[in-house]
C-alpha cells in the first residue's frame, strides 16, 4: 500500500471510530474471545497485528490522526463564523463588494484597499483610503454589514481628508508603506511582495492588483483596489 492510501485508510478509520480502544475491539471477534479469554489481551494483540480483521493502525498514528481532524474541524468552524458578512441580507453594491471580498482578506490571499468619499455626521466632505484587512482585525464589521453603520476613512487610515478643514493624514499600517513623495500622487507598497499599488485613476493600479468602481446609494464615490498576494520567497 502505497502511503497516500495508507492515509486514506487511517482517516476513514479515526473518523469512524471515536477512541483506539473501540479500533481494537472492532478487530476483535468471538473466538478470540473465546480463546484468550481476556479483552484486554485481545486488544494488545490487534495493536501489535498479531490479530484482527482488517488494517493495522498503529496508537500513534490513530490519535495523532484524531487530533489534527478536530484541528481542521475547528478551525473550519472558527473561520465560518468571523465571517461577519455570512447570512447578511446586503441590497447594496457596496456591502455585497466587501461581502464578497471578507474571506480572502482575513486569510491573506487579497489585499484590498478601499477608498470612499462622502459626507461624515457633521456634514463635511471626507475621503480616504482604507486597509480593508487591517479593519477588519481591528474593528467588528457587524455593524457595516447589517446597516447600523456607515464605513467611513478614519485619520487613522492609510490616508484621510477632510475637505472642509483641510486635515490630510497619512498612516503607514501592518499590510502598506505609504508613500507620499511621488510627484504624480499616493502610492502605497505592499509589504509581502513590495508590490506598489498605484490609486491614480488616469494610471495602471500595478501588478496583480485591479481597480474596481462601485455603483453605490451609500456614498458619493466608493472604488476598491484589490491586490493579489504573492510573497517573495
Amino acid at each position: 500500500m502505497d502511503p497516500e492510501e495508507g492515509s486514506t485508510a487511517v482517516d476513514n478509520i479515526v473518523t469512524q471510530f471515536n477512541t483506539y480502544e473501540d479500533f481494537l475491539d472492532s478487530q476483535i471477534t468471538t473466538v478470540d474471545l473465546y480463546y484468550l479469554e481476556d479483552e484486554s489481551l485481545a486488544r494488545q494483540l490487534v495493536e501489535l497485528g498479531y490479530r484482527g480483521t482488517g488494517e493495522v493502525v498503529k496508537r500513534e498514528d490513530f490519535e495523532a490522526r484524531k487530533a489534527a481532524i478536530e484541528i481542521a474541524r475547528l478551525a473550519e468552524r472558527t473561520q465560518k463564523k468571523t465571517l461577519t458578512s455570512a447570512g447578511k441580507d446586503l441590497q447594496d453594491n457596496f456591502l455585497k463588494a466587501l461581502a464578497v471580498r471578507e474571506d480572502d482578506n482575513r486569510n491573506g490571499k487579497v489585499s484590498s484597499v478601499i477608498f470612499i468619499r462622502d459626507r461624515n455626521s457633521h456634514g463635511q466632505e471626507v475621503s480616504g483610503y482604507i486597509d480593508y484587512a487591517h479593519r477588519l482585525k481591528i474593528e467588528d464589521f457587524e455593524v457595516y454589514f447589517n446597516g447600523k453603520r456607515r464605513l467611513l476613512p478614519r485619520p487613522t487610515d492609510m490616508s484621510f481628508y477632510n475637505w472642509d478643514n483641510h486635515i490630510a493624514v497619512c498612516n503607514s499600517t501592518p499590510n502598506y508603506q505609504v508613500i507620499t513623495d511621488n510627484p504624480e500622487g499616493l502610492l502605497f507598497k505592499y509589504k509581502r511582495d513590495r508590490k506598489i499599488l498605484n490609486v491614480d485613476p488616469k494610471a495602471q493600479p500595478g501588478d496583480n492588483s485591479t481597480r474596481t468602481p462601485i455603483q453605490t446609494q451609500l456614498y458619493i464615490q466608493a472604488v476598491i483596489f484589490d491586490h493579489i498576494s504573492r510573497r517573495k520567497t
